[in-house]
């Protein structure tokens, strides 16, 4: 069920917020958690088991934590236990298709198992079951006895699908005490309207650009239509999943959870470094405490700070799917960030900024490619079609519609990476007259979000493209 639809925006979000705040605070998480579970089994009930059996398992293992925590080896064991079963299971319905194919071509094998359908949502849900394990061993947050807030924190359907990974540590005394307001359910509906309307009016209508230029035929490809198909895919992911976010930072306020920030305008970024630091932040923040840290991070020898950065970008890019591409995008990022710390980094900082920007887009927008792709050989020959090494022309009239057609939507995506809604809205909010913020808090911004929603909905039930990028992740 997407965010972007119109059961869940006209049935079940609505029904939801009328079932939670109608029962006392005792039966409040039993209502999200049955929800959240309905969430999750509309698409496909049969995977529903599988997240309930990471729930048991991840509850029953955080338990025993807890009860041996004295005992260091027991402990370790347990938690390395966890550690085994979660990996299998995004492993098993993740990647055992990809191994096997892999096997096949190196050794020459016939290797076949069934196709296995991956759950939507694994590579989330699965992180966040190692997440409270762990941050139970580090003693980070209280292990919960009751079953179903664990339940409830692996499933809860505002980040089930598609993030933020929430660490349990952020919301382990949420779960069991929080307060809901007015003013947080009126900055949640807010918050959501403008992450649907990225989703809806930019995202779906850029999407369209990149489709049909990933799908087309190489002939019919000219070098501007690459670079129209890869830059609309660049504005696409990012409105995508930064909108998908909001959304869903904006329904947990709704009930009471804070969840963090994912993103923070890294189109403006200066360094692929910065970029990292701005882009799925949750991702980012899970494998460097996770991973990174506990391999010693940068407090070792230059051999195995190598190591770290490496293997933590090799499986960033193995997380987003079993593909090579994806595990060439992660390394080739981790080769930049690797150049940057040690080398190029101290003399960017001194250019002109500007230059920066367009040092940092140029290898954002080449990792796209690779992201994009459906296989290496597409990658690297539209790669050689953006830089002129075919014999492709440089504008034909597939460009030249596209360009036509959407220049409107292309210049508003540019506009609205930058961070000019928050700009505006702090320099509402120095106004020292009081009758002015009063109007513009009380009658022009709820008329501007309506105004937001109603376009929106009036696009998504005119279109019939709706997609949605993570759900491959």
């Amino acid at each position: 069920m997407l965010f972007s639809s119109v059961v869940f925006l006209f049935l079940f979000l609505p029904t939801v917020i009328f079932c939670y705040y109608i029962p006392g605070k005792k039966l409040k998480n039993t209502v999200l958690l049955i929800f959240s579970l309905f969430f999750y089994a509309y698409g496909e009930p049969k995977y529903l088991l599988v997240m309930l059996f990471s729930i048991v398992v991840n509850y029953i293992l955080g338990l025993l934590l807890d009860k041996y925590r004295a005992d260091n080896t027991k402990a370790k064991l347990i938690l390395a236990l966890a550690v085994i079963i979660n990996i299998s299971i995004i492993g098993y319905y993740k990647y055992a298709n990809f191994l096997v194919e892999n096997i096949n071509a190196v050794f020459k094998t016939s290797i076949t198992i069934k196709d296995i359908v991956m759950p939507i949502g694994i590579s989330f849900f699965t992180f966040q079951g190692l997440s409270y394990v762990i941050d139970i061993y580090r003693q980070n947050g209280k292990v919960q006895k009751n079953p179903l807030n664990v339940a409830l924190y692996i499933s809860f359907f505002p980040q089930l699908i598609a993030g933020p990974i929430v660490r349990y540590e952020t919301v382990a005394e949420q779960i069991n005490k929080r307060e809901e307001s007015l003013d947080d359910f009126t900055y949640g509906v807010e918050r959501f309207i403008l992450g649907l309307s990225k989703k809806v009016l930019i995202a779906n209508t850029v999407g369209l650009i990149a489709d049909e230029v990933f799908s087309a035929s190489t002939s019919d490809l000219s070098v501007l239509l690459v670079w129209l198909g890869i830059l609309s895919y660049t504005a696409q992911i990012y409105f995508d999943f930064s909108g998908y976010s909001d959304m869903a930072i904006g329904l947990g306020r709704m009930f009471g959870f804070e969840f963090l920030e994912n993103f923070n305008y890294p189109y403006i970024s200066k360094s692929i470094t910065e970029f990292w630091r701005r882009w799925h932040m949750s991702l980012g923040t899970w494998f460097r405490d996770y991973v990174y840290i506990p391999l010693g991070g940068n407090r070792v020898s230059k051999g195995k700070y190598f190591r770290n950065i490496f293997i933590v970008w090799f499986l960033t890019g193995l997380w987003h799917g079993a593909s090579w591409n994806f595990i060439i995008w992660g390394l080739y990022y981790g080769c930049i960030l690797t150049m940057e710390k040690l080398f190029w980094g101290k003399y960017l900082e001194k250019v002109w900024k500007p230059i920066q920007h367009i040092y940092t887009m140029f290898f954002i927008i080449i990792g796209w490619l690779f992201f994009r792709a459906e296989t290496l050989v597409q990658a690297l020959e539209y790669l050689k079609i953006m830089f002129g090494f075919t014999e492709h022309t440089f504008i034909n009239s597939q460009a030249i519609y596209y360009l036509k057609e959407y220049k409107f939507i292309l210049i508003l995506a540019a506009i609205a990476t930058l961070p000019l809604y928050p700009s505006i809205k702090r320099k509402v909010e120095e106004i020292s007259i009081d009758s002015a913020n009063i109007m513009i808090k009380n009658y022009v911004k709820p008329i501007i979000l309506i105004g937001i929603f109603i376009l929106s909905i009036s696009y998504l039930i005119n279109s019939t493209f709706n997609p949605f990028i993570y759900f491959r992740f």
